[in-house]
């Protein structure tokens, strides 16, 4: 009795012959290609007859069966979901500073991009008439002063009348708050910063009039900025102060991570959303104020969860599911696996029962297979 490896080297033979004869002109080719035809039945018969007996005596040789399929190994991973808002860098002091009074301008202290201090001045009006003011009030005063001094000497020595004395004394005090007065009038007429930080704008010039309520600068501080978005308000039970975000910013190509500041409690009547705000502690001079920034703010988190591609789980009417390898008598097969999903995101479900780790699930091709298929990979 022939052996299975040389039934096999003949089937081989008597393909390659029958393929040469198809290849020749004979003149009668119906007749070839339906002899050709009852052959190649009766070797496929052949070759997979003895593809089952090779199997089944396990004897080493290389036989393909099934369809080729991808797989992964299940671990556990930290699974994270996100919701996505766009917002924008702001700046906590970021304000346009105003004249505090009516006045032209004599003097600009600073250009655009100069660091300055709290209290600086940035630019002077004209005071000339102030300074004016000041000269005779002084003079006025130290008369005042020289008269009640005289009085009160003459009052302590019981010389005089009370009425002289108190008169003196009142000239003096009145003087005294004029002085005062017309000195705090004479300092509105300096335009000063009110925070520490950087001219960003300088909107006028030497000889323009100004008044209150007009910006005549901008000063920024950039060392407190932060990133405001507002997220819809179904998230609010689990958005919180300190919730983990990933700040995007698409025009810097950059991601940061951060945690939230501060998260609303106020619901926006309007919007239906509340404020989430993330500090930038990092020192960056790329970051300005309006930039656009897309928060990811976490609101789901699995430390160790069965983590899929989302394409790899199916639907049915009634369930989800996934196909997995598993072997069985020396044969790996296809096994429909059902399962419940949570959350997903960015390509990623988590998988809340049905799998574990270590399960083979089949991640490319499970489109072509069902339950029980014989698969390769």
């Amino acid at each position: 009795m022939q052996t299975i490896s040389t039934q096999m080297k003949k089937l081989s033979v008597l393909l390659m012959a029958a393929t040469i004869i198809a290849g020749c002109g004979e003149p009668d080719k119906k007749t070839q290609l339906a002899d050709l035809k009852k052959e190649y039945a009766t070797l496929s018969s052949q070759i997979k007859e003895l593809e089952s007996q090779i199997a089944a005596e396990d004897t080493g040789a290389a036989v393909a069966t099934g369809r080729m399929v991808a797989t992964e190994i299940l671990k556990r991973s930290t699974f994270r979901h996100f919701v996505e808002v766009q917002g924008r860098i702001d700046a906590d002091e970021n304000v346009g500073v105003t004249a505090r009074s009516m006045g032209v301008i004599v003097k600009v202290n600073v250009v655009a991009g100069q660091e300055v201090r709290k209290g600086q001045t940035l630019a002077e009006l004209d005071n000339q008439l102030g300074l004016q003011g000041i000269d005779e009030l002084k003079t006025q005063l130290e008369m005042a002063t020289t008269a009640y001094e005289k009085q009160k000497s003459l009052w302590d020595q019981k010389i005089g009348t009370e009425m002289q004395y108190l008169g003196a004394k009142t000239n003096k005090e009145a003087l005294e708050k004029r002085l005062a007065t017309t000195r705090e009038q004479l300092d509105m007429m300096r335009i000063e910063s009110p925070i520490d930080g950087v001219v960003d704008a300088v909107n006028v010039k030497v000889g323009q009039a100004v008044a209150p309520g007009i910006p005549a600068f901008q000063v920024v501080n950039l060392s407190s900025l932060k990133v405001k978005g507002e997220v819809p308000e179904k998230y609010a039970a689990h958005v919180k102060t300190g919730s983990e975000v990933v700040l995007n910013f698409p025009d810097l190509k950059k991601e940061v991570s951060a945690k939230a500041s501060y998260s609303a409690k106020v619901i926006n009547p309007m919007s239906r959303t509340f404020t989430v705000e993330v500090d930038l502690k990092e020192a960056n001079a790329d970051y300005h104020p309006n930039m656009i920034a897309v928060l990811k703010v976490v609101d789901y988190k699995a430390d160790s969860a069965i983590v899929v591609p989302t394409d790899v789980v199916q639907h049915s009417e009634t369930e989800s599911f996934v196909f997995v390898a598993q072997k069985e008598k020396g044969a790996t097969t296809v096994k429909k696996k059902v399962v419940e999903v949570g959350e997903s995101y960015n390509g990623s479900t988590e998988i809340l029962k049905g799998l574990t780790t270590g399960d083979v699930i089949i991640t490319k091709g499970y489109q072509n297979v069902n339950d029980g298929d014989a698969i390769q990979y």
